[in-house]
Parts: C-alpha cells; sequence; structure tokens
C-alpha cells in the first residue's frame, strides 16, 4: 500500500534563472562594460538571453555534456552563459583571462572546448594560439559585430548575433541534476591546473545551503556585488544564490581598483559585497581618501586568504561594514565555513568576540571537517591541536575532471593542504598552508600570523611571510612588506613592531621592502615566487656567523 509521496523535480540550474525571471523579473541587473558606462537590465531580461544563447549553441551542433568555455569580466553577457549554458545541458567552462597564453591553451585543450566565448579585449590573445585550440568550433565575441575584432580573428561569431539566432522561449534540455553544469580549474602556483565539474545538484545545494541567516544572507532586498571574479569558483556561487532569492546584482567588470569599487558601491547603494582581502585593502585606501562615505554598504565575504584582523577593525570602525571571514577551494565550490557568532557568544567581551571572527568560522549544513596528524590519526576538536584539515559533502569534489583516480583519503574526505585547528562549537582557524608553514628548529611557526602583525602596523600596505633556509634552523621567518605611500618605515622599525605579540624564537629575521608583491590570477600572494627570489637571503650570513662561532 503507497503509503504517500512528494513530488520529485531535478535540481537544476535553469530552474534557479526561472525562478528569478518568473517572480523578480524587473529586479534590476547593473552591468559595468568593458569600454566603460554601465548598462542595466533586469532578471527576466536575462533569463530570455539565456535561452536564446543556449539554444543557438543547439542549432550550431553542441550537445549535452560539451564544454563551453569563457572568457570574461563580471558582466551581463557573462551572467546569461552562466544560466544558458547549463540550461541546455552544455557545460559553462570559466577561464582566468590573468592566465598566460600557454596555460590557457592548456586548460582549453584539457576541458575540450567546443565553443568560447571572449571579451573584445582578448581576440589578440586568442588570435596567438588559436592554431593550438584543436577542439574548438568556434569563437564568440562577446559583443556586436565589430569588424576590426573579425579582422583579427578569421571566423570570429559574436554575441549579438547568436543572440539573434536563439529562441527565447526553446525550453531547457532535460538532465539529470547529477550531469555536469559547470566546470573550474585550480589556481595552484605548481604543476598543471586541476579541474573541477560541478553538478547541477551540487550547484543547487551549495546555492541552497550557504545562504542562509548564518551564510551568505543574500536577500531580495540586497544589492549584491560580486567583486570576487566569475572565473575564479563560479564568483563563488554568488550568481546562482542571488537568482534563487531574486537580489539585485552590481557587476563591477574589469576595473576592480579600490577607487573604482568605492564609487561603484556609493552609487549604486551596494549593501553586501565578496571578494579576496588585496581587494579590500585597496578599497580600504580609496575610502579613506574620500569625503563620501558607503553608507549602505552592511557587509562584505572575504575569502581566498586570510584576513587580517586590523583589516576588519578598520572597516567596522570607520565605516560601520562588517566583513565576515569565510573559507573554501575550488574543490569545495567554494563555500567550506563562513564566520557567524552563536548564540552564547553574545555574553563575551568585544575582544573574546573578535577572537572568534577573525577565524575562518563553523561549516554550513551540507559539509563535515575534521583534522588530522600525518598518519591519518583524528585530531580533537580542542581549538588547540593542529592538523591537516580535511573536509566532505554534498558540494566536495571527488574526482578531479579526466582523472580516474579520486582525490579522496581511503575513508572518503578531501585533504585540503592547510594546517588548521577545530575547536568544540566546529569554528575553524587556518593556522597556514602545510607548504608555507615554517618549520624551524623542529617547530612550527605561522606564516598567517606574522603577516596578519605586519599588515596591523599603519605604515604597511600588505605584507607576505615566507621560509628562508638557515643552515642551522632549516628555515627561519622573513617578511617582505609593501610601505604605503610616502612612508619611512625601517625594518629595524617592523621588527621591533612584533616584540611582546610573538614568542621571540617566532620573530622574523628579517624584513625585505618590495615595491608589490606578486598576485596570482585570482589576487592571492604568489609565495612560491617570493621564495625563490629570497629563499636564500639569509644564508651566507648565518653560515658565517656559524663559522666564527665555532672559531
Amino acid at each position: 500500500m503507497l503509503l504517500g509521496k512528494m513530488m520529485h523535480q531535478p535540481l537544476t540550474v535553469g530552474s534557479l534563472i526561472d525562478h528569478a525571471a518568473r517572480y523578480h523579473g524587473d529586479t534590476e541587473i547593473v552591468s559595468a562594460l568593458t569600454e566603460g558606462g554601465f548598462e542595466r537590465t533586469d532578471w527576466a531580461t536575462v533569463g530570455e538571453n539565456a535561452r536564446r544563447i543556449g539554444s543557438a549553441l543547439q542549432g550550431r551542433g553542441l550537445e549535452p555534456g560539451d564544454r563551453v568555455g569563457t572568457l570574461a569580466w563580471n558582466n551581463r553577457r557573462h551572467l546569461e552563459l552562466y544560466f544558458g549554458v547549463p540550461g541546455m545541458g552544455m557545460v559553462c567552462h570559466t577561464l582566468n583571462p590573468r592566465l598566460a597564453p600557454e596555460q590557457l591553451a592548456y586548460i582549453v585543450n584539457h576541458a575540450t572546448d567546443r565553443m568560447l566565448f571572449i571579451e573584445r579585449g582578448f581576440v589578440p590573445v586568442i588570435a596567438a594560439i588559436r592554431d593550438q585550440l584543436t577542439t574548438l568550433r568556434g569563437v564568440v565575441m562577446l559583443g556586436p559585430r565589430d569588424e576590426s575584432a573579425a579582422a583579427e580573428l578569421p571566423g570570429l561569431l559574436f554575441y549579438e548575433d547568436l543572440l539573434a539566432e536563439g529562441d527565447p522561449a526553446a525550453p531547457w534540455a532535460e538532465v539529470d541534476e547529477t550531469a555536469p553544469s559547470s566546470l573550474c580549474y585550480t589556481s595552484g602556483t605548481t604543476g598543471n591546473p586541476k579541474g573541477v565539474l560541478y553538478s547541477h545538484r551540487s550547484t543547487l545545494l551549495h546555492a541552497l545551503c550557504v545562504n542562509n541567516r548564518d551564510g551568505l544572507a543574500i536577500s531580495a532586498s540586497d544589492s549584491l556585488m560580486p567583486v570576487v571574479p566569475m572565473f575564479h569558483v563560479n564568483a563563488w556561487g554568488t550568481p546562482y544564490a542571488a537568482a534563487a532569492v531574486g537580489a539585485r546584482l552590481v557587476l563591477p567588470g574589469p576595473r576592480l581598483d579600490g577607487d573604482s569599487l568605492a564609487r561603484l558601491i556609493i552609487d549604486e547603494s551596494v549593501t553586501i559585497a565578496a571578494g579576496v582581502p588585496t581587494i579590500w585593502l585597496g578599497l580600504l585606501n580609496a575610502l579613506d581618501g574620500m569625503d563620501e562615505k558607503p553608507v549602505s554598504l552592511r557587509r562584505t565575504i572575504v575569502g581566498g586568504s586570510a584576513l587580517p584582523p586590523s583589516m576588519r577593525a578598520a572597516f567596522r570602525d570607520r565605516y560601520g561594514v562588517e566583513l565576515i571571514h569565510a573559507w573554501g577551494m575550488t574543490e569545495t565550490s567554494p563555500l567550506g565555513t563562513l564566520n557567524a557568532p552563536l548564540a552564547k557568544h553574545a555574553a563575551l567581551s568585544a575582544a573574546e568576540q573578535d577572537q572568534i571572527g577573525n577565524g575562518q568560522g563553523r561549516p554550513p549544513y551540507g559539509v563535515e571537517l575534521r583534522v588530522v596528524n600525518a598518519d591519518g590519526t583524528l585530531l580533537p576538536d580542542d581549538g588547540e591541536t593542529e592538523g591537516q584539515l580535511q573536509i566532505r559533502g554534498h558540494w566536495i569534489v571527488d574526482h578531479y575532471f579526466g582523472q580516474e583516480k579520486s582525490t579522496l583519503t581511503w575513508d572518503g574526505w578531501f585533504d585540503t593542504g592547510d594546517i588548521s585547528t577545530i575547536d568544540p562549537d566546529g569554528y575553524m582557524v587556518i593556522r597556514d598552508r602545510a607548504k608555507d608553514i615554517i618549520k624551524s628548529g623542529g617547530e612550527w611557526i605561522s606564516t598567517v600570523d606574522l603577516e596578519n602583525i605586519a599588515v596591523a602596523h599603519p605604515k604597511v600596505a600588505n605584507a607576505a611571510a615566507i621560509a628562508a633556509r638557515h643552515p642551522k634552523w632549516d628555515e627561519r621567518p622573513v617578511i617582505c612588506a609593501q610601505k604605503r605611500p610616502q612612508s619611512d618605515l625601517t625594518e629595524d622599525e617592523l621588527l621591533a613592531f612584533y616584540d611582546g605579540k610573538v614568542p621571540r624564537w617566532q620573530k622574523p629575521d628579517r624584513v625585505i621592502f618590495v615595491e608589490t608583491l606578486p598576485l596570482g590570477a585570482t589576487g592571492k600572494v604568489v609565495k612560491a615566487t617570493l621564495r625563490e627570489t629570497y629563499g636564500d637571503v639569509l644564508w651566507d650570513d648565518a653560515l658565517a656567523e656559524m663559522e666564527a662561532e665555532n672559531g
């Protein structure tokens, strides 16, 4: 006897844009144009154009499962591809425009992309490597017909022409919710990037589970500005979460300097934003030089690398903006934790609340965390014992794209490469990346702690801590610091700033002032480059000192 049954509808990306278009159709989407200026549209138009572009690709012979590459900034056309490509059963493969041409060629070929959508500015880049892109059937420029671009890249197609070919009423493809919807490659600095293939189901679960009151907390009353690029883990899933609730979107395009973002936040009444710490450093400097204040901005989600506590305090105290620490990876879709307080934390002092808020936070429903030692033995969640951070859940990678071997441990967990602690309430703190942590005389020194102290100095714009080789201690810490403009900061002054903040043996041996820190394609400091340049800076002097001591 059948006792009862609930409806079953597959969790698909197409259903997100259908909801946004039907129930929030007139909600505005502001998009910065690459050539300057802005355009304004709405969710209904984006939904219609998504069907147009998806059906046009079908008409040109693309099939479910085919990868469609994008080389684009955060703008309206890119947003339409986010929904139109997977809606028709294809896979939206976002490429990082900041990669070198040879890396782009590798990734396009590894993904076997069938079609590639690019901004006007990338036409010369793709023209130079077009003969290497052996799997492509066509390249589409994101804009109207441009004869000069067509001359640069023979056979170039144009987005507006494809829209005209498409059907605004075309039905979405019938796809299984476990079918792939999008593909992102890791931004690792060693070896070839690895692809992470997200499914419709994992994407929907991520959008729904992380967008709760203790998560991203995006609502229909918000104006969301995803500064995190749409090529970086699907802009942390924010376009999908925004569609699910019908939030207003402000897409900043390629101009992500502090002045441009500050102006956009103020002019467009942005209420919530998301991006990496280097972005917020630039924004903070810009706001400090302006008379106007970002009165609409209430909170920002900060991830990608550790959030300096001094920056968090500066935004809160000067502008009333809450910087919310989060953590994740390409392999985790990306959200693994987000820092939201518990009810019992209201009784704590401000300093104690800050201490908790400076960590990466606790996992939402849908993921679990643990720390283990080098041989895989489970370590206690006591907030003190450091170990290798592992994760599992509904939106965590199982296999990398094109690889038969699982990425998981024997018992089904993904090793993140982070060294962390977890407290009894689940609050996780990244102590360091396993590849970055400094081992000096057999003891560990956290580069994150040293960097946070350096960045808190009022004359420091940004800083990175690295391990330098040492003949006696194996490794010792060195700070690479970028001064604020017109700063007279000295090495001795910055080293003295560490006194009383860390044990004496953890104090850096040297400070090296640099004009700029090398940033990777996603805005993170590339410490491998710094280690290559400065990894031996202590060796000769330390060796001479040891020889002198030994007579």
